[in-house]
C-alpha cells in the first residue's frame, strides 16, 4: 500500500485574516509583526513582493517596504479560525498532526476506499476551507512528510501539488538543497563548497563524506537526498514545554516594567497549562538584552506545578538573582518537564488554605479570561 501523507499550509495566515476582517485591506501589502521592536509574523503576499518576509525585524520591512499596512498580532482571531480548520481535519482522517496554528499533516493511506481518490480528497479540503473560512491553503501529497511539506511549498499561493512514489527521483534531481529541511546558511555553504547546489548531485556523495562534514545530520541528508523519511505522523503530541515571550518597544532596566511583563506571560503560560491538565517542574526564564545576547536560567521546583503565583515568583526571582549588564530587549517565561495535573498528595504532603485560594483564584480569572476575553480581569500588580 503506497503510503500518502498530506500537508496543509494556510497561505499567508495572519494577514489573509487580516484582509479578509477588513476588505479595504485587499491587494494591499499587510505586514503583522509585534511592534516598533518586533519581528515581522506574517507577510502578505503583496508585502513578499518587496523581500519582507517571517521572523524580518519589523524596522527592517518598513525600509523595505514604507508603503506597508503593519498591523499588530491578533492571536484570539487567528486561533479560533485554525480552531475550526484542525477540527475539520480531524473528520476526514483520525491521524492528524497539528504541527501549528496554520499547518498540519494528515495521514490518508489506505483510505481510498472510505474518502474516495486523494487526489479528490484534497481539493474537497480545499474546497471546504475557502468555503467555511474565505481564506486559502496549499497543500502537498506525497510518500511522507518530508516530501510533503516541500510539495506544500511548491505552487503557492493556493496550490495542490502531487508526488508520486515513482516521480520521486525525478522531483528531487533539480530540488535546490537550499529547500532541504535543516539546510541553513551554515551547511549550505558547506555544500556549495563541495560544489553541491542540487539535491540529484547531493545523493551522488557517498555517506560517509557527509557524515564526516556533518556528523549525524549527514546521514539525515543521505536519506533525504534519496526521498527517504521514516517519520510517522502522529497525532495530538503533547507539548515538551509551554511559554510567552515579548519584544519591549524600547530596552530596558527597570526591575518594576520585566516584573510586569513576567506577571503577564505566567497568567499565559499558567492558563494554558491549566487548559491542558499539565503541570510543570522546571520554570525558565528567557532574555536578549539589548546587545541580542540570549540567555535562560531555569530552576526545577520539587513539586509539579500549574499555579500562576509559583511561575510568578519563580521567574522574578530569577530575574532578581540574574546579574543584568545591559538593557533587555526580549524577556520570557517557560515551563516544562510535564505530568498530567490529576495526582494524589502523598503521606507527608498537605494541600494548605493559601493552595486552594490560589487555585480557586486561577479558576475564577481563566473562566473570565474564557468568557469575556484575557485583558477583562488582571491580577494586582499587572
Amino acid at each position: 500500500m503506497e503510503p500518502t501523507i498530506l500537508h496543509i499550509d494556510m497561505d499567508a495566515f495572519y494577514a489573509a485574516i487580516e484582509q479578509l476582517d477588513n476588505p479595504s485591506l485587499k491587494g494591499k501589502p499587510v505586514i503583522v509583526g509585534g511592534g516598533m521592536r518586533g519581528v515581522v509574523s506574517t507577510a502578505s503576499y503583496e508585502a513578499r513582493a518587496f523581500g519582507v518576509h517571517s521572523a524580518m525585524p519589523i524596522f527592517e520591512a518598513r525600509r523595505l517596504c514604507r508603503q506597508g499596512v503593519f498591523l499588530p498580532v491578533r492571536m484570539k482571531r487567528y486561533r479560533a479560525v485554525s480552531k475550526q480548520i484542525m477540527a475539520f481535519l480531524t473528520t476526514v482522517s483520525p491521524v492528524v498532526e497539528v504541527l501549528s496554528i496554520d499547518e498540519a499533516y494528515l495521514d490518508i493511506t489506505g483510505t481510498a476506499r472510505l474518502l474516495g481518490d486523494p487526489i479528490a480528497l484534497a481539493r474537497k479540503i480545499k474546497g471546504w476551507i475557502l468555503q467555511e473560512t474565505r481564506l486559502t491553503c496549499s497543500i502537498g501529497m506525497a510518500p511522507n512528510k518530508f516530501l510533503a511539506k516541500i510539495a506544500s511549498d511548491w505552487k503557492k499561493p493556493d496550490g495542490l501539488t502531487i508526488i508520486r512514489e515513482d516521480e520521486v527521483d525525478g522531483f528531487l534531481k533539480e530540488l535546490p538543497v537550499a529547500k532541504l529541511p535543516g539546510v541553513g546558511k551554515r551547511a549550505l555553504k558547506i555544500l556549495e563548497g563541495l560544489g553541491i547546489t542540487r539535491t540529484g548531485q547531493l545523493r551522488q556523495l557517498p555517506e560517509g563524506t557527509l557524515a564526516k562534514k556533518f556528523g549525524k545530520f549527514g546521514r539525515r541528508l543521505a536519506d533525504l537526498s534519496r526521498g527517504i523519511d521514516h517519520s510517522p505522523v502522529i497525532s495530538e503530541s503533547q507539548p515538551k514545554s509551554i511559554s510567552s515571550e515579548n519584544t519591549m518597544d524600547e530596552d530596558t532596566d527597570d526591575p518594576g516594567i520585566l516584573r510586569r511583563y513576567i506577571l503577564a506571560q505566567a497568567e499565559n503560560v499558567g492558563r494554558r497549562l491549566r487548559k491542558h491538565s499539565l503541570r510543570g517542574r522546571t520554570i525558565t526564564l528567557k532574555l536578549k538584552y539589548s546587545d541580542f545576547r540570549l540567555i535562560t536560567r531555569s530552576r526545577t521546583i520539587e513539586v509539579p506545578t500549574n499555579s500562576t503565583t509559583v511561575i510568578v515568583e519563580t521567574a522574578s526571582d530569577l530575574l532578581q538573582n540574574e546579574r543584568r549588564l545591559s538593557k533587555v530587549r526580549l524577556i520570557g517565561v517557560g515551563i516544562s518537564h510535564f505530568e498530567e495535573s490529576i495526582r494524589q498528595l502523598t503521606l507527608f504532603e498537605r494541600s494548605t488554605r493559601q493552595d486552594q485560594r490560589q487555585t480557586r483564584l486561577d479558576s475564577v480569572i481563566d473562566e473570565v479570561a474564557e468568557r469575556f476575553g484575557e485583558d477583562v480581569l488582571k491580577r494586582g500588580g499587572s
